[in-house]
Order: C-alpha cells, then structure tokens, then sequence
C-alpha cells in the first residue's frame, strides 16, 4: 500500500502564540529600548508576518488584505508598538513596484525579508556611474533596527515621481546610519528613529514610485498599496482599543470606590458608556473590513477600483484610527485615579492610540479628502 505523503507541520499558529506571549510581557522593555528587540522580529519571521504579502513566486503566502490586517490586530492587541512594527510587513505590496529582476534578487534567499524607510522630507540624488548617488537624513524609520532593507525618499532634478508620488530608493540596511532619537508619548517601541545616508551609490534599478503599478500580476499586487499602509497603521488603533475595553471591563468588576460608592460595574453611567463604546469601536471595524472585502473582491475578479471605493477605504481607516482614540479615552475617563498611573496598561492604551490619527495618512485632512470625493470633486495630491 502506497501512504500519502505527509504534508510539513505549519510551524506558524504556534510561533505566533509565542509572539503574542512575548509582546504581552515585555511592554516596559520595548518602551525603555524605544525600539522591538531583534529576537521578537526573529518571531515576527518565524509567525509568518513578513512573507504575508510577499507573492507566491517568490515563496510567500500572498495573504488577503483582510487576512493580513487581522493578523496586524491581533498582534496589537497583545502590544500596540510591536502591532505597529509588525503592519510594515505590507510593505511587499508596494516593493512590487520594483523590477521583477529586483524582486527575484531580492528575496533570492526566502522571503522573510523586513523592510523599513523614511520618505520625508526627499532629499536630491545624483545621477553617477552605476545608478544615483544618494545622501541626506530621513526621519519616521518605523521599525528600522531590525530591517534587512531600508527605502528613502528621493528627487530628481527637484521633481517627486509621476503624479506627484516619492520616489523611494532602497538600499542595504548596512549602508544606512541609525540614530536612535525616538522620544515621544506613545507606541515608544516602534523604533522610529532617523536615518541617515552618505554618498551611497543606489542602482536605478533599486528605486521605485511609492504608489506606483506593481510589476506582478497578482490581485494582492493591484491592490491600492497607499490605501493599504493606511489601512495596516489603522488597525493598528483597532487592536488596543480592543485590548483597552477587555482590560476594563476586567477592572470594571471589582474596582471599588474609596468614598464608598459601588464598584465600576454598578455604576449607571458606566454600564451605558461602556455600552456604547462596545458598539461605537464594532461598528468602525465593520465599516473598516467590509469596504476592504468588498475592495479585494472587485480585484480579484479582474475589475478596476473605482475612485469612490479607494475613497472608501481611506475613509474606513481614518475612521477606525479616530474611533479608536476615542474608545480608549472614555476607558481612561470611566476607570478614574486607576488611569492616570504612569506606565500602567490604561495610561499605555491611551497614550499609543492617540498617535495612530497623528500619521499624516489618518489625520484630519483625509475627511475632508474624502468629502470632497463623496462631493464629486477633486481630491488633493496621493488621495485616494
């Protein structure tokens, strides 16, 4: 009798429960480093979060959008900087970009490769023998300490890329400076340092449009990669909102008053904000997950994206990012003097969701884009 050959163990659910244990104890470590350790990116590999997006050619899983963003949550959940660290495992999306000899070289030894970059403020590079030579100091480098390459923004002559979009020029991290200024309120941990660069010699055909056609043709690959990296800093915000409820709700039940009054669980007040709280942050992630099921169907059967539904998408994750910051603001408002200690998990959940709406692709600004495409006029420069 002929037996069926076994199929290899998935070692990935189990190294993602590994993660998840790490990232929940080591919160303080993470923050007081500014930076994720080297081992806890090793799990990020070894749980599947870089090869998500990589294509199928190349060895990776070519993951749902839907798929990778629950994944981002759930991380998250567990701790907002690794959570943030971890969503530029998307980056694949937009590397595509990059000639498909590039790509072949670049993931020529597997395709767990971490990418990180800094695009603003773009800085001139030269054209010299061999590609263009580039230097200047770029800041925002999210999760750079454990990158394998790193991508800077670039001009030509003065002039961004086609329509207005950066140029990115991605090197070795070896040949990148990093100075570890990363001195802020929340997501401490993202490591978002700034980067520095001198004379390094890029070829051209290391360079790409941010936004720019994907050199596969492959429905994740058509997916709107500047929606995307909205939408995986979103659910971002999503993750510890949802952390930040379960946390009180927990709290909530034997949390008593010094003045004698009930406990948090029997107050009206609390009873009806934690109410609508719950339905306010279910309700964004609905919205936030349906425009995305609905967007990566139309792709996958061969359709193009209208600019309504790319509309749609940025909308959703600003939407989640704001409400999100809103949740964990009542959770803080709700627990009293429980809040307001220094380093606690309320004080964390607070302070890491309200950076989430800082970033440039979730702040204000993008409701009024994406108004003025409801309106049917014109939405400004990289929207949608």
């Amino acid at each position: 009798m002929i037996l069926a050959k076994e199929r290899p163990v998935d070692e990935r659910p189990a190294a993602l429960q590994r993660l998840l244990a790490e990232v929940r104890a080591r919160h303080e470590e993470f923050a007081s480093n500014t930076h994720i350790s080297a081992d806890v990116v090793d799990l990020m590999k070894q749980a599947g979060v870089y090869r998500a997006m990589v294509a199928k050619r190349f060895g990776g899983d070519e993951m749902s959008p839907s798929d990778f963003l629950r994944l981002i949550e759930r991380i998250s959940e567990a701790d907002g900087s690794a959570g943030w660290v971890a969503s530029f495992g998307f980056s694949a999306v937009y590397l595509s970009a990059l000639p498909l000899e590039t790509l072949e070289e670049m993931y020529e030894n597997g395709p767990d490769v971490v990418f990180a970059g800094g695009i603003f403020p773009p800085q001139t590079a030269v054209p010299v023998a061999g590609g263009l030579e580039v230097s200047g100091r770029w800041g925002w480098g999210s999760g750079c300490m454990g990158a394998d390459y790193i991508g800077v923004g670039i001009k030509l002559d003065g002039q961004a890329g086609p329509g207005g979009l950066p140029l990115i020029a991605v090197m070795p991290a070896s040949k990148v400076k990093i100075e570890q200024d990363w001195n802020v309120i929340g997501l401490q941990g993202t490591g978002s340092y700034d980067m520095v660069v001198d004379k390094v010699v890029v070829p051209e055909e290391w360079t790409f449009v941010r936004g720019g056609p994907s050199s596969l043709d492959v429905p994740l690959h058509r997916y709107p990669s500047m929606a995307l990296a909205a939408q995986v800093l979103a659910v971002v915000g999503l993750g510890v909102a949802r952390a930040s409820l379960d946390y009180f709700v927990t709290l909530a039940g034997g949390r008593t008053s010094i003045t004698g009054a009930p406990t948090l669980a029997d107050r009206a007040y609390v009873q009806t904000d934690l109410a609508r709280a719950e339905a306010t942050l279910r309700s964004a992630r609905a919205f936030f997950f349906e425009v995305t099921d609905q967007a990566y169907a139309c792709i996958a059967a061969g359709n193009e994206l209208d600019v309504e539904t790319k509309s749609m998408l940025r909308l959703a994750a600003t939407n989640a990012a704001h409400v999100s910051a809103d949740i964990t603001r009542t959770v803080y408002r709700l627990a009293g003097t429980t809040g307001i200690a220094a380093g606690g998990p309320i004080s964390r959940y607070l302070h890491d969701s309200m950076i989430v709406p800082q970033h440039a692709f979730l702040a204000d600004g993008t409701w009024q884009n994406a108004g003025k495409v409801l309106l049917g006029r014109e939405a400004g420069p990289g929207f949608p």
